[in-house]
């Protein structure tokens, strides 16, 4: 990993704004790649179409991931990255809007490594954001591949 990176998957040009001004006002500089469907994520995470050339091993710190995404949805991406010996072990939040009890079962069920959902409002969203950054970027010790 040669730079602490944040691989953002969502659709909706809203929730990018929102994820990445909160990102700024918690002072969280990390370079953010931002995919908008799951194609394009796996595309991204594996050098391939749109991404051909990037290095596959060049993996982000963490991925935060929507579930409800155009053409191949997060599940899938999930299903798809733990099936890969190179993104494996990549950390995956899935960081959604769905309350559904089958959404938190089969991102847990296809290796997410932590499932939240979107708060409504904006100080809520930005306090999620601020400590999904602290733990995944600077706490947590990723494994070395």
């Amino acid at each position: 990993m040669s730079e602490r990176k944040i691989l953002l998957v969502e659709d909706r040009q809203d929730d990018i704004d929102l994820t990445m001004r909160s990102l700024k006002e918690n002072k969280i500089t990390n370079k953010v790649e931002v995919v908008r469907d799951g194609v394009e994520a796996l595309e991204y995470l594996f050098g391939t179409g749109a991404y051909a050339g990037r290095d596959p091993k060049d993996l982000p710190a963490v991925m935060l991931l929507d579930i409800k995404l155009p053409k191949v949805d997060g599940i899938e991406v999930l299903r798809q990255i733990r099936a890969n010996d190179v993104t494996r072990l990549l950390p995956v939040v899935v960081l959604t809007s769905s309350k559904e009890e089958r959404d938190v079962i089969n991102s847990y069920k296809f290796g997410c490594n932590s499932y939240v959902r979107k708060p409504v409002g904006f100080e809520e969203f930005n306090k999620a954001i601020g400590e999904l950054g602290m733990y995944w970027l600077l706490l947590n010790e990723p494994p070395v591949v």
